[in-house]
């Protein structure tokens, strides 16, 4: 048995208790709802102490949780509080002083593994220093930033400590991330006052102290041995900044590629990169979106699986090889023409592809599926390979992704999967096909990866807020969503009637379970790949814009979770409640006027009159899905689309949704009531109480409770990965939002035309906070020369209150301008500013392409958007682009961000 004393330096407030959870029966076997309570010791210090049997322990690890009053708990961040029990020479009893790890700490960043592993990779340091045989204490610190040749040292009062002599230091070394040094500290040493500095161990010299008031320790008792996890060393924390380019996979051009930009491709962008100074590239979702063999599969976001990769972005040559170069020689012709074309032609390059890639598995086949790297693939994978393979197979053989349609197997079952993927099976090349082309996948992406590594450079992924409704994870665990909505996003300027992205929405609480391992998965699995990624909508993860599977317009959603409108607050504010007026859509002559012009009557056969001028939709056309059903059977004409979308109005026309199950007791509010004519027609009285209840709804009772939601989610999923986690909160972002992603260490996205603060016009890349990513554009947005000629009265004020130009602005973006706008993020004090390539060529008049309206990649408002853009010029000749490079290079150096 051990004694291990702990004492946690943290300042509570009144109602908060801590906890100490770790790796042994006596203190919960790491299970974090079975932690054991410390006790407050005095302003300073919670203590405990615990009797914990080491027998069966190589190493002792463990870490602090908080929890309020209400019940709610935070972890502390981490997993590097431990020592080895054979370091301990079987001492009987150890006391540890320790600093809470706060999430949000700048420099927890730096420990995420695209720092460690590559953009501040270094080996432990100070190997060759002298360990004492016999030491009382051990001092570890945290110092992440330091630069080349710098090395930790202490120094304080009393002998032992060198009595602050800058000549009689002693250094620390770097291990396992750590600072660490042991020390012989008599008694009478005690209470010790010290400090870290930083010493150059190039020219033996001293360079700094920390900065803060002196360090103490108090020797609370006298142990055989005290561990001290001091934190980190108080250093400039908000120094480092990168810059990185952003661009879809799919829109590299190469000249050895096919069509589309491939996986090999990301190599010649490496080079790029590394040419230019920057040390990232983000890309968007890679995982395979075939699920109609059509070019609406060109969506990223609704991938059929969120571990599989796409098919379209395998190199045929890589695969091939030189012993099968004769199968690919035949598309030369057709790869060139496919190439020169300005767009990406989805359809044509995914049918040879697939067509090439059933030829090269026929014939490699046998070698293939023996190969001990492809057996060690999936046997690491087959939790999600093997069902993927099923799924495709049974997509194409009943023609369609909709397993409710399929006569068997529509209902995922595991066992009967197996049976049905067994080599033994007539059908098993189709199966092992799917195998063939996502080892291949993963080769050709970990190889781009690695050699990424190598040029110091980082791969950010995305991670889109949905999955797919006809998608592999739907269909093997149905339960994990809410398949009756549908996520989208409330109406904007950019969609007036909001966004419906179709997906189902994520249960929660099922997910929650098994401690969402779903997702630790599907983190696990996007590790292998990426250093960091991008949390498309991290809104959805505070509350999910909902729809119900009857609409097919964003406008009739909700948020959900949300606190409903009681019945009795109407009561409370003077409003004489009408469930039909309020909860139905309000019709009546004048609204029809409005709508239809004076031809509204020969639209009345999808109303029933109900008297006194007033209507409502028939039974056969009282939702926006059966209208959609109905006028999608008919020819379209401009005629039928107006009314169509009247009548789709028509639905919308609401105040309030009512709860379900609520026995109309609870209801909330339709978005934009101030926009409908079923508010217009209300009196002025009831206009403005029920605005005061509007405000309060969207404003301010929900906030507490987003927090709480996203509290239960976002810790533990960031605690399922190292990678660098940035967060894309734009949209109606409640006020909640900044603070957690704060707490939790999420960098958030700042996007000069789309502020946050709603008393501004534009966000100036100065006063983006350090936790950042800053960018002028993403790939949801035209770029900044697209937007500059979108508007002639907004890029005016941009011009004179922005880049602080007088007169009257360039009616387009002279390169200048772009150059401009673009140095204002690279100065920023964000750690990241990110660009679009096409932002960056942007700021040369020789190479960016003529019409910028041709390198937009998405329209949100356009759910059936083809995705195909291309970059203008290849990879290779970008390369070779010298003035421009080295114009950019000098740019990002003395930016800082080098």
């Amino acid at each position: 048995m051990m004694k291990i004393h702990f004492y946690l330096r943290f300042h509570t407030q009144f109602g908060q208790s801590l906890f100490v959870s770790g790796n042994c029966s006596e203190l919960g076997n790491s299970d974090l709802e079975q932690a054991v309570p410390l006790q407050y010791l005095d302003n300073e210090f919670w203590h405990g102490s615990y009797d914990i049997d080491t027998s069966s322990l190589t190493k002792f690890s463990y870490k602090y949780l908080l929890r309020n009053q209400d019940g709610f708990s935070v972890i502390e961040w981490g997993d590097d509080r431990y020592f080895e029990i054979a370091a301990t020479n079987g001492l009987d009893e150890i006391q540890v002083v320790d600093t809470w790890n706060h999430a949000g700490e700048f420099e927890n960043i730096f420990y995420s593994d695209p720092y460690q592993s590559v953009l501040l990779k270094r080996g432990d340091v100070g190997e060759k220093l002298k360990t004492p045989k016999l030491y009382s204490h051990i001092f570890k610190v945290k110092a992440p930033l330091l630069k080349k040749n710098e090395v930790l040292c202490i120094s304080g009062a009393g002998s032992q400590l060198g009595d602050w002599d800058t000549e009689n230091l002693t250094l620390l070394k770097r291990e396992n991330g750590w600072w660490s040094v042991r020390m012989s500290l008599p008694p009478e040493s005690f209470p010790l006052s010290y400090k870290y500095g930083v010493y150059n161990t190039k020219n033996e010299s001293f360079v700094r102290f920390e900065d803060g008031t002196n360090r103490s320790l108090f020797g609370v008792a006298s142990r055989e041995l005290t561990i001290i996890h001091d934190g980190f060393v108080h250093l400039p924390n908000n120094t480092w900044k990168g810059a990185g380019v952003a661009i879809p996979v799919f829109s590299l051009r190469s000249k050895e590629s096919f069509g589309i930009g491939e996986f090999t491709d990301l190599q010649l962008l490496v080079d790029w990169a590394s040419k230019t100074d920057m040390k990232l590239i983000q890309i968007l979702p890679v995982n395979d979106t075939t699920a109609t063999h059509t070019w609406q599969d060109s969506y990223p976001y609704a991938a059929i699986s969120a571990f599989a990769l796409h098919p379209i972005y395998l190199n045929l040559e890589e695969v091939a090889g030189k012993k099968y170069a004769s199968l690919i020689k035949p598309l030369k012709s057709k790869q060139k023409e496919l190439n020169e074309l300005a767009d990406v032609d989805y359809e044509e390059v995914l049918k040879i592809k697939l067509a090439t890639f059933r030829e090269l598995f026929l014939l490699m086949k046998e070698a293939f599926l023996e190969d001990a790297d492809y057996q060690e693939f999936f046997t690491n994978n087959r939790h999600w390979l093997v069902p993927y393979a099923a799924f495709s197979y049974l997509r194409d053989k009943n023609g369609t992704p909709d397993f409710n349609q399929w006569k068997v197997y529509g209902t995922y079952n595991k066992l009967s999967i197996e049976k049905y993927v067994s080599p033994k099976a007539k059908h098993y090349d189709e199966i092992a096909f799917h195998y063939f082309m996502q080892y291949h996948l993963h080769l050709q992406l970990k190889t781009a990866v690695d050699y990424a590594h190598k040029k110091g450079i980082i791969i950010k992924g995305d991670i889109p807020i949905g999955i797919y409704r006809y998608g592999v994870d739907a269909w093997m665990e149905p339960s994990l969503y809410h398949m009756d909505m549908q996520a989208g996003a409330p109406p904007d300027d950019f969609a007036i009637h909001g966004q419906n992205w179709g997906f189902p929405t994520y249960n929660w609480d099922q997910m929650a379970k098994d401690g969402f391992k779903w997702w630790y998965k599907r983190f696990v699995h996007m590790s292998n790949y990426f250093d960091a990624f991008r949390i498309d909508h991290i809104l959805g993860f505070f509350r999910i814009w909902s729809i119900p599977t009857s609409a097919t317009e964003g406008i009739m959603g909700r948020f959900v979770p949300a606190s409903p409108v009681h019945i009795n607050e109407f009561a409370q504010k003077g409003i004489s409640f009408d469930h039909y007026r309020l909860c139905s859509p309000f019709i009546n002559n004048a609204v029809l006027w409005e709508l239809f012009g004076p031809n509204n009557d020969k639209f009345k056969e999808f109303l029933s009159d109900i008297g006194n001028g007033h209507y409502e939709l028939k039974p056969e056309y009282s939702t926006q899905r059966q209208i959609e059903d109905h006028f999608s059977a008919l020819e379209s004409t401009d005629e039928l689309a107006k009314l169509k979308q009247g009548l789709m109005d028509l639905v919308s026309n609401v105040i309030l949704f009512e709860e379900a199950n609520s026995n109309a007791q609870q209801f909330h509010f339709r978005f934009n009531i101030e926009g409908t004519s079923s508010f217009r027609y209300l009196d002025a009285h009831t206009q403005a109480r029920l605005k005061e209840l509007y405000i309060d709804y969207f404003f301010r009772r929900q906030d507490d409770f987003w927090m709480k939601e996203a509290m239960k989610k976002l810790p533990a999923l960031k605690r399922s990965t190292n990678m660098l986690i940035c967060g894309e909160d734009l949209g109606m972002v409640p006020s909640c939002v900044p603070s957690v992603m704060e707490q939790l260490g999420i960098l958030s996205l700042e996007i000069q035309r789309m502020p946050k603060a709603t008393e501004t016009e534009f966000f100036n890349p100065a006063y983006a906070p350090y936790l950042s990513v800053v960018t002028p554009s993403t790939h949801d947005m035209s770029t900044i020369r697209g937007w500059w000629e979108e508007d002639r009265i907004k890029t005016q004020r941009f011009y004179n209150k922005e880049l602080g130009q007088w007169g009257e602005a360039p009616a387009f973006c002279e390169p200048w301008i772009n150059k401009s706008i673009l140095l204002q993020h690279l100065y920023s004090p964000a750690m990241w500013s990110i660009f679009q390539l096409q932002d960056l060529l942007g700021m040369s008049e020789t190479i960016r392409r003529e019409n910028p309206n041709d390198e937009r990649i998405n329209i949100p408002a356009n759910p059936k958007h083809y995705w195909r853009y291309r970059m203008h010029l290849t990879l290779e000749d970008l390369l070779k682009e010298k003035s421009f490079n080295t114009e950019l290079e000098e740019y990002i150096v003395a930016s800082g961000r080098a």
